[in-house]
């Protein structure tokens, strides 16, 4: 089994600045001593952070091209959320910043997610489960 002390999501991005401005919007913080002109650390939780490089940076720990993230999806990154209000509410925070809402929120009753696509078109979904209410199967 591998094991991590830490997570790493490394992203491509167009614009640096205006990707720290949508993601501030959302309530993240940034790591300044890993921010410069080509990246910045997005800190999501103690152990789980976002690379974001802007593409020519990112292209130098590839050898394939950059997906268009508004044609392919190349990840979904998935978060957890105390409860569906605080889904709502960072979706439409999202879109009121620059990104899109994917279709509607999916309700199962126990588990409440809906999912968005940031400026540069990754999709992040926002999930809340409740377990105690998870049918048995």
């Amino acid at each position: 089994m591998f094991t991590s002390q830490q997570t790493f999501i490394n992203l491509p991005v167009k614009d640096l600045q205006a990707s720290i401005t949508f993601f501030t919007k959302l309530g993240f913080t940034f790591n300044p001593q890993f921010t410069n002109e080509s990246a910045t650390c997005m800190i999501v939780n103690d152990n789980t952070f976002v690379m974001l490089l802007v593409e020519p940076f990112f292209s130098t720990f590839i050898d394939t091209p950059i997906s268009d993230s508004t044609k392919y999806t190349e990840v979904l990154i998935s978060l957890t959320a105390a409860n569906a209000e605080e889904i709502r509410e960072k979706v439409d925070l999202a879109v009121a910043s620059g990104g899109t809402a994917i279709s509607n929120p999916i309700d199962s009753g126990w588990m409440y997610s809906w999912s968005f696509h940031d400026i540069d078109g990754h999709i992040w979904e926002l999930v809340y489960m409740d377990i105690e209410q998870m049918p048995a199967q």
